[in-house]
């Protein structure tokens, strides 16, 4: 991640959840820890990060693998007006999945393992509650920002499909071949995708 934040030439922020995991709706309960607020947790540490360093506030993006990804779907839909484009890898929402967002629709480019056990597509029970289904909160985010579909393309080992709304936000659905693993690259083609349509 250093690598590719000197190749971008780039920040990186390191966060870390309160308790073992991140504290989120739908989460289990054995491993999280009632009463904390997450969203503080991120409102002041992007204020502090901003207020003593040299960061561009219109060029954040906020990026998770696997739990962290969930984290990162929960900012997209209650503080999407903190960052410029969110890029979750292998996770999504517990259910039950939000209905609506606090916050406008926002630029997610979603990436995903397409053979992951340990967060399926499709979702799987775990304890007490149940993961969500990946393609459900993608067709139900895409009706959110009224996004419209665009040409499916490859990048690298990404196959994505793409869609855009009138704000211009993007919405990316992007699969390679494996399973539940985090490769520093697919960071970096997102913050590219980004790039490109304009929005970092």
């Amino acid at each position: 991640m250093i690598e590719l934040a000197d190749e971008l030439g780039v920040a990186i922020i390191a966060t870390k959840s309160a308790a073992k995991d991140w504290s989120i709706p739908g989460a289990p309960s054995a491993v999280t820890q009632e009463g904390v607020d997450e969203l503080a947790y991120f409102d002041t540490v992007i204020r502090d990060a901003t207020e003593k360093f040299l960061i561009d506030e219109n060029r954040l993006m906020m990026s998770g693998f696997s739990a962290g990804a969930m984290m990162v779907w929960n900012l997209a839909c209650y503080r999407s007006d903190m960052f410029a484009a969110f890029a979750p890898i292998a996770g999504t929402f517990w259910r039950p999945e939000p209905l609506a967002c606090d916050t406008p629709p926002a630029s997610i480019v979603h990436i995903h393992g397409e053979s992951d056990k340990t967060v399926p597509l499709e979702g799987r029970p775990v304890l007490d509650t149940h993961q969500g289904n990946v393609a459900t909160v993608i067709d139900w985010y895409s009706d959110y920002g009224s996004y419209a579909p665009t040409a499916p393309f490859e990048v690298a080992d990404l196959r994505c499909k793409n869609s855009r709304n009138a704000a211009g936000r993007i919405l990316g659905f992007c699969l390679f071949s494996g399973g539940h693993s985090f490769n520093p690259d697919h960071v970096g083609e997102a913050w590219k995708m980004f790039e490109i349509s304009g929005q970092l």
